[in-house]
């Protein structure tokens, strides 16, 4: 089995499969923004405002507000928390969404995915201010992607982009496969792909043959929902794989969080991996603070 290094470098041993340490990372792109928003802080008076809203009492999404707003608090903004009951109904949604994108010291909105199955998603989605959809997921937003002319993106998508361009540097000329076709990461994933030159393949759960079209990729980036599928098998010695899923499964009597990647088996074939827990989730985390600083910057320029 091969040796494994922490990545915080940029440079990759050929006798090394090289973890991508998400945690490590994000902790600079946070940083990165604590400083960009003392500039902005500088110039205009006032904080970059982030407006979080968690509807019920989904155990998951509690922790994962709670880690937006430390990271935001971390980066300098000024985060406003929400909660509503499990109960709420569409109207009273969308009316707090709309007073939040009508009040200037909000220049980010984010209403956690996924809520209680009274409320449509596409709906409130759409009610998001586009320039302050921070989560990148309104239709104008996904449009400007999909063109090339990305402002606000997905934050999973981008930080996985991240992690690339840190452990390969320039992408161009990459043969690249998504798995999965997802409008939160699958299809912005392969858009930030194509953008950066990489040819790439979408496979999902009609694909035939996926495993020999994952085997000739220099870059996997698995989003699938499934845990652990990718074996060894699939991926092309040296490749760079990067493990979006995360799912909870019981492993002796115990409740363990894996990826949709089997890290174990993957990891000494793979050149460069991320792990689950601590890859791609800070780094989505992290994406969030740097676009709620751009959507500030945006609309102040504005």
């Amino acid at each position: 089995m091969l040796g494994c290094a922490i990545y915080n470098s940029g440079e990759i041993s050929d006798n090394m499969a090289v973890i991508i340490d998400g945690k490590q990372l994000s902790a600079q792109v946070v940083q990165e923004v604590a400083v960009e928003t003392r500039a902005f802080v500088e110039e205009f008076g006032f904080q970059p405002g982030l407006a979080v809203v968690l509807v019920g009492e989904d155990p998951a999404s509690q922790v994962y507000v709670r880690n937006k707003v430390k990271r935001a608090t971390e980066a300098g903004l000024h985060s406003i928390e929400y909660k509503l009951p499990v109960h709420t109904d569409q109207v009273t949604l969308n009316a707090l969404v709309d007073k939040l994108n009508n009040d200037p010291k909000v220049h980010g909105v984010l209403v956690q995915l996924p809520l209680p199955k009274q409320l449509n998603e596409e709906d409130i989605i759409a009610v998001i201010n586009p320039e302050k959809d921070v989560d990148g997921f309104h239709p104008i937003n996904v449009g400007r992607l999909s063109s090339g002319q990305g402002m606000l993106i997905p934050c999973t998508p981008l930080g996985c982009l991240m992690m690339l361009e840190r452990v390969l540097g320039n992408l161009s000329g990459k043969n690249a496969v998504v798995i999965g076709r997802s409008n939160i990461v699958g299809k912005p994933m392969a858009a930030l792909l194509l953008k950066a030159n990489c040819t790439v393949t979408i496979v999902h759960s009609r694909t035939q043959n996926i495993e020999a079209i994952c085997s000739g990729a220099d870059i996997v980036v698995a989003a699938a929902g499934q845990p652990q599928m990718v074996k060894s098998s699939w991926i092309k010695p040296g490749a760079t794989v990067i493990d979006v899923g995360i799912n909870a499964v019981e492993c002796d009597g115990k409740r363990k969080l894996v990826g949709d990647v089997d890290y174990t088996d993957v990891e000494p074939v793979a050149g460069a991996i991320t792990p689950v827990p601590g890859g791609v989730g800070p780094m989505t985390i992290a994406c969030l603070m740097k676009n709620t600083l751009i959507a500030a910057r945006a609309q102040m320029n504005k």
